[in-house]
Formats: C-alpha cells, sequence, structure tokens
C-alpha cells in the first residue's frame, strides 16, 4: 500500500486478527526501579483531566478518561504497542491457542475508513471474497467515518452466526459493494501438509499459535509415512504468515536445524529483553511441562533439501523462521520482500484483569541482521504474476506504519533482491474475464510453489548426476 496508515493498531485476535506479532508474555507486572516523575508534565495532565470533568459538553467517567489516555500513550510509541482491557486481554490468550470468534480479516485504519490489509485464509471474510486493499465505509447501517479503529472492531464483533453487510469501497469497481458475512468461531489451522509430487512435500504455516510445533511435528511424520520413506525435497510455505508467537517460531526452526544453533536473538534496555534462543526444547517449551514434540522426529528433516516461500505478507515469527534458515544455509529462500517487523511485544499484566502491550526489544538473526523495517530479502526473487501488480500497489509493510521503529542495524531504503532467473514469467491460466486466476497456495497452478519444486528437483538431478 503505498500510503501510511494514518492510524494503524493491532486490534487483538478476537474478531478481526490484526497482523500478528511476535508476543513473549511476562507474568510481571511490576518493577521496583525508581523513576523520577514529569512534575511539571502530570500537571498538565492534571489540568486537562480537569477541564474535561468540568466544561466538556457531556459528563464523562474518570474510568473512560484515564483508559483513553493510557491508550494514548501507548499508541504514541509504536504501532504495535498497545493497552488491552479485560475482554481484548481475554481474546488474545484464547486467540494464541488458535480460536476466536469473529470475521478473520487484518485490518488498519486509513483516512478514517477501515482498510483491509488482508483476509485470513478459510475465514468468514476469506469465503464471503473481502480482498486486500478494499476500504470498508459502512458496517451495517453505521458510517465508519468518524469512529476510532476499536470502535469499528467492536461494531464488527457478535455472536457466531449473526450476519454483518459490510459496505466496500474497490479500486477495479465503480461503485460501492455490499458484501454479507456470517460471524463465526474461527478456528485457524495454523498447519497444513500435502505431498505435492512423490518425494517432496509441502507444509504451508498460516500462524504461530501454540501448538504450532506440535502440528508440524506431526505433519512431517505423516509425510513421511505417506511417501513411504525419506522425502527428497521439503516446501516451506510462510507467505501471508502474519506471525504469532515467538515459541512457536523456535520450536519451527528447531525442527530443521542442528540442536542448540541459535535461532535468533533480542536485545532491549532491560535484562528481560536480552535472550539468546536457540534449537532447544528449552527454549520452544519454555517450561510450559509439555514432552518435547520434537524429540521422535526424524534427524532426516535436518537435511532435507529445503525451500521456503515468503511474501510481503510473511511477518514476524514467519521472518524469525526465514531469517534462522537462510543465515544457517539451511534452506533456499524464496519469493518476494517480507514485511519486516522485527520488533518484539512483551504481554505485561496489570491489575482488573489487563494488560498492556509493549515493544520492549528488536530481534535479530543468527548472523546479526535486523529484519525491522527491511524485512527477509529471498535468495531468489520469483513473484506470482497473477498478484505481482496487486503487491506492489497495495502490500502494506512495516516500513509504511506510522512510528515504527528504525532500523539500528541498516538504513530504511528499498532493499534488492536477487534477480528473476527470466526477464518474464509465464503467465498464471486465465479466467472467463481475461485476468489472471490468482491460485490458492499450493494448488497446482501455485507459480511460486512450482518454481520452487523445479529447484528441489533440479537439485535433486544434480546430486544424481
Amino acid at each position: 500500500m503505498s500510503r501510511r496508515f494514518k492510524e494503524y493498531g493491532l486490534v487483538g485476535i478476537g474478531l478481526i486478527a490484526g497482523i500478528l506479532v511476535s508476543l513473549h508474555f511476562s507474568a510481571v507486572a511490576e518493577k521496583d526501579v525508581p523513576l523520577p516523575l514529569p512534575v511539571e508534565e502530570l500537571r498538565a495532565f492534571s489540568d486537562v483531566f480537569g477541564r474535561i470533568k468540568s466544561d466538556y459538553v457531556e459528563p464523562v467517567s474518570d474510568k473512560k478518561l484515564i483508559t483513553e489516555a493510557i491508550n494514548g500513550m501507548l499508541s504514541g510509541l509504536d504501532p504495535h504497542s498497545a493497552y488491552l482491557d479485560a475482554e481484548g486481554f481475554k481474546e488474545l490468550q484464547v486467540g494464541t491457542q488458535g480460536e476466536f470468534g469473529g470475521l478473520g480479516i487484518e485490518v488498519g485504519m486509513e483516512d478514517g475508513l477501515v482498510k483491509v490489509i488482508s483476509p485470513i485464509e478459510d475465514t468468514p471474510a476469506f469465503i464471503a471474497g473481502i480482498k486486500s486493499g478494499d476500504l470498508i465505509i459502512k458496517l451495517d447501517d453505521t458510517l465508519v467515518k468518524g469512529l476510532t479503529l476499536n470502535d469499528a472492531v467492536k461494531r464488527m464483533r457478535g455472536k457466531p452466526g449473526s450476519d454483518i453487510v459490510l459496505t466496500i469501497i474497490r479500486k477495479t469497481e465503480t461503485k460501492p459493494l455490499q458484501i454479507k458475512v456470517t460471524r463465526a468461531v474461527i478456528k485457524v489451522q495454523s498447519v497444513k501438509s500435502k505431498l505435492v509430487d512423490p518425494g517432496y512435500g509441502f507444509v504451508r504455516i498460516t500462524q504461530f499459535q501454540e501448538h504450532t510445533g506440535e502440528n508440524l511435528a506431526t505433519a512431517l511424520q505423516n509425510l513421511r509415512k505417506q511417501n513411504n520413506g525419506p522425502l527428497q525435497g521439503l516446501v516451506l510455505d510462510l507467505r501471508n504468515d502474519p506471525g504469532g508467537l515467538l515459541t512457536g517460531a523456535v520450536g519451527v526452526s528447531a525442527a530443521f536445524l542442528p540442536k542448540d544453533a541459535l535461532v535468533v536473538y533480542t536485545e532491549g534496555r532491560t535484562e528481560d529483553a536480552k535472550m539468546r534462543l536457540m534449537a532447544n526444547p528449552d527454549f520452544y517449551l519454555r517450561g510450559s511441562g509439555k514432552d518435547d514434540y520434537l524429540k521422535d522426529l526424524s534427524g532426516e528433516f535436518q537435511n532435507v533439501p529445503m525451500v521456503v516461500l515468503v511474501n510481503g505478507g510473511s511477518a514476524s515469527a514467519s521472518e524469525i523462521v526465514a531469517g534462522a534458515l537462510q543465515d544457517h544455509k539451511r534452506a533456499v529462500i524464496m519469493g518476494t520482500q517480507s514485511f519486516g517487523k522485527g520488533s518484539v511485544q512483551t504481554i505485561l499484566p496489570l491489575g482488573n484483569n489487563t494488560a498492556i502491550k509493549l515493544t520492549t526489544a528488536r530481534y535479530y538473526t543468527p548472523s546479526g541482521r535486523s529484519i525491522q523495517a527491511k524485512g527477509i530479502v529471498p535468495d531468489i526473487l520469483v513473484e506470482d504474476p497473477a498478484t505481482a501488480a496487486m503487491d506492489n500497489t497495495f502490500r502494506l509493510r512495516e516500513a509504511d506504519l506510522d512510528k515504527h521503529l528504525s532500523n539500528d542495524r541498516q538504513p530504511e531504503e528499498k532493499s534488492e533482491a536477487a534477480k528473476p532467473a527470466s526477464k518474464s514469467s509465464p503467465k498464471n491460466k486465465e479466467n472467463d474475464s481475461g485476468k489472471p486466476e490468482i491460485a490458492e497456495f499450493g494448488a497446482k497452478n501455485d507459480y511460486q510453489l512450482n518454481r520452487a519444486l523445479d529447484l528441489l528437483k533440479g537439485a535433486s538431478i544434480l546430486r544424481g548426476k
């Protein structure tokens, strides 16, 4: 997306899933660190508070004023820090387990309207035909203009099975569209897999959740059984994966890396924010008490030839995995430049079942690269002809977000990936409208997947010779 969002928020995982972040949960609500109080600034805050209480056109509760002040204080820092009220905190906890209620769209705010970043696969919004770049102007009979992002999100929430009519503006349409979406309890299947060709497996991760590592281990074992033996090649698909739990990213990386290999490290101002996470159960189980779900996984998966697919929708935990496998030369990264979210948010519980989600660190790949506002640059650039124009026009990246953190290791200039092997790429099959047909990820006409398979099969032939 070429224009920056005027207002962008991670809206939690209930109902609408915003771009998921690498979350680190902390049970510590307060730290005994003496801080000097800014007396003059607090006096100004007190004066404003008093004026609103006495002179505003309508009475306003103390709770509302304090809550809005906290919201403003956090949202003014960066696009990913936020205050979570009791409802938002509960939804975040439920969402990381892969189940939440709502429509299933990643949204932001632009020019006072809700803008769709992308629908999440297999959700009501995706099925109803909501597309990346759509501008939502009405929610049932309520105009979006004038609402905050949180207000709009709350109006989109509702009982599973109930309907909401979204009125949207789409650049390819001459007049607004009305699309009815049925709310649902969304159960996101974080890992999908299949044997695409004899000897060649395909694993897609849609989000990094609490059980993603376990689900990946099961998927890999099933692929081996389906193939009746070791795989000759594996494609790991992280396209449009907005991220999720940091432990999930470490677990997925550990499935393909030698034990104790460095996956990612973080640096922040506090000691808690300085971590080195290894391919070791101590780091991806994090005291959960669970058995090591990778212990029975055959060591062959640490050696099987791999291609990792990424695009502009691959963010956060996805970039951790891609960066680790790229730095250790464990896989070839193919696709287009990723989102560029290289920061860690810590969930700090407060009283009354509320919490703050605070950016506490930047993360770095094993070789010391910061992905923040840069992204992962593929080893081989392969654009999907059916979506290249749309991605270049509508795709939002971290560097486009207002108040995004700077990259402390590299200047923020557009990176160039390796050039495609040929100047022109074969077009995908066209539909009746004459426009390229956009393939489902993992389908037979998935252009990027087919190029990944070409690479793996070509490497297999060379190894045979």
